[in-house]
Formats: C-alpha cells, structure tokens, sequence
C-alpha cells in the first residue's frame, strides 16, 4: 500500500460500502418483493399486495435516490416505515417518506436516543466528522431538515401484516443503540438486522467508537445476536450487505458470538486478577478460531470498553492524578526544561521510530510539542512516527487509519 493511500479511505471495504450508493440507478431485488438502496445506511422496501413497508429511511440524500428507485419497482404507497435504530443513516430521510397514510415504527428507546444525541450533537458531529467527512459527504445531505416523530412505540416485539407478509419487529439493544430493532420475515426465512453487527458481517464490533457513542454492553451485543441466530435465517440483510445460507450464517453468527464471549470472560478474569487496563488490551486475544477480522473494531478497543462498561473511568493503574482535572501537559514545560530543551527529546523519539517504536515516539513528541506546538523538528518525527504506526498495521482498521490521517491534517505534516 502507498503511502498516499494509506492516508485515504481507499482500500478500506466500510468505505467502499458506504459509497457504494453513488450512481445506483436500480434497486436490486434482494428476494422476491424485497429491494435494496445502497447508501450510508441501506434501505429497504419490502412490498405487498395492501402496500409496501419501508425498513430504514437512509440519510437525506440517500433518500433523494433510494425513493425514485423505489417509485420503479412499485407504485403502492408505502404504509409503515420501520427503523431498526436511531442513527442518522436510518431516520436522516425520513421527511420524503413520511405521509399520514403511513406509519413510522421504532423502539421505545428511540425518542430518548434521539434526544440525547441532539443535546450532544455538536460533540457527535465533530467527533464523526473527523473520521467520515471525506466519506460520507456534507452534513446537509445525512440529517433532516425537521425532526419526524414516530407514531408507534414498540417493546420487546411487534407483529405488522400487511398484504400476506408477516413482519416480526425484535428489540436487539445490544446493537448500536439502545433502540436498534431487527425485522423477522419468517415466511421468507429473512433477517433485516441494520447496523447490529456494526458495519461488517464477521468483523469484530465496535463496542465504543471513536467518534463519541454511548458505549455498548458486551453481553446485551451477545444476547442480541442470539435472538438472530436462534430464528436460523437463509438471508440476513445488514445495514451495508447480503449474507446467504443458513449453514453459513449460523456458523458465522456463532463464531461472532464466542469471540465476543471469550474478550469478555479474559478481560473479566484480568480484573480480578489485579491485571492493569493496557496489559490486558496488549494481552488479551482470542484463539485462531476465535479470531474476526478487525477493520471496524478492534480486540484491544473491546477489552477496553468493557473495563469501563463495569469499572467507569477510573484507572487505578494510572494513580492518583487520574482522580483531578490537571493532566500530564502540565508538567511538560518542567520536563523540557530538565532533558535541555525540545532537542533531546526530538532526537531520542527519533530513535524510537528507527527502533520500530511509534507510540513511544509519540509520547515523547506530545511532551515536547506541548511546549513548543509549532517546532518543524518535532512535528516532522512525529509524522515519521505516525505513519509507522499506519506501516505497522494501523491502516487496516477504518477508524484507526483515518484517525491518524486527521492527526497528520491536524498538524499540516506532509
């Protein structure tokens, strides 16, 4: 991989996935009566002989596409509109579907989701902004220009019929949100989950974003994705992909399952071991078998959401300072002044990236830069150091290359 690449989202398949919408001029039939838009979030239109039923609006601007590409498949008005959570890929378009011949269906949870997540928006949105703008597009073309309220709130389950199909609505709140709901057609042996697996069938989730997110609970994603499994579907459509076969979706689903399952047991058993928080992300990884792929979340990531799912944020590890407002920049200048000046330690972080060590590199540099934010010197080895760390792996996770490619924007390092 270049090295212009590896500061782009090219190569990267949630990337490819997210865009992939772009210039799609035909729903594709996923099953009989059951077409798909591709977007940011994918929709869905399932149609029936009494009208159609609509899984996830898209982002505004996937909605502008996805509702003409629906208009060519079926003429019916559209009589219930599922969301399966309350991200903007699933509501963002709900304004070009919403009539009042149609009802919006969403969990409980989902007015409260909504409303903590606008009371955080700016927060969100820069945080998402950092790692998608170059993906995803303009703000104005993900959110609403109004805010559409559902007209029914559901529990564990609901039952909608319409036109001889049967829909069973189940509540997953191990999914992304506390809201996340899946779509059981069981005639059909079809499973619309949304973004319950994140956006990668296979791939190891995301248990906590980098972009800011309520973080997700590792036992209630587990309970969730056996509520799937035990309906054994043949097709289960994600928020971005197809997967077929039954053998193949169980046996998948299963391995997801233990994988989750055994991060969760190791890191529990470290605590109680007395094992500190960076040991265990360094440490813990789960047998071959076990082992998902990690372009979405990461092992280490997990091990760390769920110490603080059951802990919170005190590190005992990281002493007395973590209990007060006065972080280690503050002592930066008095460390500077002690080593000599900048040079020093500049000089022994260049050691450390030749030695294959980045992120010792980076702790130096954030010591000397605190001090000096501007020195060449100092932002040029921390460049060296940050795209060693892309050479050494972390440019095959999306969250962790565009991160690093915003840091390497955020300090103009070439």
């Amino acid at each position: 991989m270049s090295a212009e690449q590896s500061l782009s989202h090219r190569g990267l398949r949630v990337a490819e996935l997210i865009q992939s919408g772009k210039g799609q001029s035909a729903a594709i039939e996923r099953a009989a009566g059951i077409y798909e838009s591709r977007g940011i979030g994918n929709s869905y239109l399932c149609t029936t002989a009494q009208g159609d039923v609509l899984i996830n609006a898209g982002t505004l601007g996937d909605a502008r596409r996805a509702s003409a590409l629906f208009r060519q498949v079926s003429p019916a008005p559209i009589r219930y509109i599922i969301l399966t959570q309350s991200h903007a890929n699933q509501y963002g378009g709900l304004e070009l579907y919403k009539s009042a011949e149609n009802q919006v269906i969403a969990h409980r949870n989902y007015p409260a989701d909504r409303r903590y997540a606008e009371a955080l928006s700016a927060h969100y949105r820069r945080g998402s902004r950092r790692i998608f703008g170059k993906i995803s597009g303009a703000v104005e073309d993900i959110v609403p220009t109004r805010e559409i309220e559902p007209d029914l709130l559901i529990d564990e389950r609901h039952v909608v019929e319409l036109g001889g199909r049967r829909f069973d609505i189940l509540w997953t709140p191990g999914g992304e949100t506390r809201s996340a709901l899946i779509v059981w057609l069981g005639a059909d042996k079809i499973a619309i989950v949304g973004n319950l697996f994140g956006p990668l069938f296979g791939n190891q989730p995301n248990l906590n974003t980098l972009r800011g997110d309520k973080p997700r609970s590792a036992l209630e994603f587990i309970d969730s994705v056996k509520k799937l499994r035990a309906l054994r579907p043949e097709l289960v459509l994600t928020g971005h992909e197809a997967i077929r076969g039954a053998d193949h979706i169980e046996r998948e689903v299963t391995r997801v399952i233990d994988s989750v399952q055994w991060i969760h047991d190791r890191t529990v058993e470290g605590m109680n071991a007395g094992v500190d928080l960076r040991t265990l992300m360094r440490e813990v990884r789960p047998p071959p078998e076990l082992t998902l792929t990690e372009e979405y979340g990461k092992v280490s990531w997990n091990v760390r959401a769920i110490w603080h799912e059951y802990t919170g944020w005190f590190d005992p590890a990281r002493g007395t300072t973590e209990l007060y407002g006065i972080g280690p920049a503050s002592v930066a200048p008095t460390i500077v002044e002690l080593a000599g000046g900048i040079d020093p330690l500049i000089e022994r972080a260049r050691g450390f990236v030749t030695g294959g060590k980045p992120l010792e590199a980076v702790h130096l540099l954030d010591i000397a830069l605190a001090t000096e934010p501007l020195s060449p010197a100092a932002l040029d080895v921390k460049g060296e150091a940050l795209k060693l760390l892309l050479a050494q792996g972390a440019d095959k996770n999306l969250w962790e290359r565009l991160w690093i490619a915003s840091e390497l924007r955020r300090h103009a390092i070439s």
